[in-house]
């Protein structure tokens, strides 16, 4: 099989779909991988890595889409990438799809005929997201970092560093969700001696985080109350809500962030799919904040893109497994035979099969098993 890993043109995203070990993996299968010119170099993988491991470097980019069966990407595709789509209707798109959040990028697969295989639906028997999770760990990683940046007066925020020092209380940093990205987040909060709280529905989940941090964190089972009393309090507010292929759910209000004092800090990790404040909406890394009620919020939407050499090999680790199966088996057959693999399939010729993206659009979807 041909596989096609473009270069990836969402703004500021410098990570690729594939390092020069899992194009070995690939050449060692049997299989082809055509790369767009420079499509590493901003996850410091030079050309002639790739080539190295067995790759062919591809010029134009219309050349890697139209001759590739399957095509690996990181983020998903946008605008001008749409007319790419239709290049061949038997091709598999295998990437980070997020189509709840985009009624035009589902339009497009929908149109376009193809297969269409997200990242962050598959799922495997225990509820767990193996492609999801190491960006949603990069990503809360990051969450407390950006919080403390924007927190001090160059940008943008009240002035206070989020440690304190002896004799100053430390700022208090309120997360949002107690998966895998809350579970990051407050992890580096904690470890930068802020005052963290943690909130949740998830009874079991709240307890679990409460002996792994040795009741060093404040767990608080999550209402809208509760979540109206954490934001007033809080310094940097994390949003870290996973409803899994859907939609997030609105959490935070603008009259909640009014109540918040002057120059705090609203990080939405969830932005990708919507996010889970109210006034969220994409920034990027050249551009990543903007002011509500007297707040600073930070909603990049690739946040794991800001360091790619660390997130493209966390996400080519996840990822490679997958789509050699993709590739050797094709996907019909690797499908029926991984069960979490099948959950991440959105789109079969023109027809939805992924029913939260069905539902966040109003639209029908098919059962995967009638298109198999």
């Amino acid at each position: 099989m041909k596989i096609g890993v473009p270069k990836e043109i969402k703004t500021d995203e410098n990570r690729v779909a594939v390092t020069a070990a899992g194009v070995r993996e690939f050449s060692h299968a049997g299989h082809q991988v055509l790369i767009e010119r420079g499509a590493g170099l901003g996850s410091g993988i030079k050309d002639e890595d790739f080539v190295a491991a067995g790759g062919t470097i591809v010029d134009d980019v219309d050349d890697v889409w139209a001759d590739s069966d399957l095509v690996m990407k990181v983020k998903e595709p946008i605008a001008v990438e749409y007319p790419r789509l239709a290049a061949r209707a038997d091709q598999v798109l295998f990437t980070y799809l997020h189509l709840a959040a985009s009624r035009e990028c589902t339009d497009a697969l929908v149109q376009a005929g193809n297969v269409a295989i997200a990242y962050e639906t598959v799922r495997v028997s225990d509820g767990s997201l193996p492609l999801l999770t190491p960006m949603s760990e990069v990503a809360g990683r990051m969450a407390p970092l950006m919080g403390a940046h924007h927190l001090m007066r160059p940008g943008g925020g009240r002035g206070a560093l989020v440690s304190g020092v002896p004799g100053v209380p430390p700022a208090r940093v309120a997360v949002i969700g107690a998966g895998v990205a809350g579970l990051a987040a407050a992890t580096i909060a904690v470890g930068l001696h802020a005052e963290v709280t943690i909130l949740d529905k998830n009874l079991d989940r709240l307890r679990a985080l409460d002996h792994h941090f040795d009741g060093r964190v404040q767990t608080v089972a999550s209402s809208t109350l509760a979540v109206e009393q954490a934001v007033a309090g809080a310094d940097i507010v994390i949003g870290a809500v996973l409803v899994v292929g859907a939609k997030a759910p609105k959490l935070v209000t603008n009259a909640m962030v009014a109540e918040m004092r002057e120059g705090s800090v609203l990080v939405d990790i969830s932005v990708d799919q919507g996010g889970c404040f109210e006034a969220t909406h994409p920034t990027t890394h050249s551009d990543p904040v903007f002011e509500v009620n007297g707040s600073i919020f930070y909603c990049v939407a690739n946040m794991p893109g800001a360091v790619p050499a660390t997130s493209t090999a966390a996400l080519a680790n996840a990822t490679l497994p997958y789509a050699l199966s993709l590739a050797s088996h094709g996907w019909r057959d690797a499908v029926r035979h991984d069960a979490a693999l099948a959950e991440g399939v959105n789109v079969v010729g023109g027809q939805l099969t992924y029913g939260p993206v069905a539902e966040a659009h109003g639209l029908t979807a098919t059962a995967l098993g009638e298109l198999l």
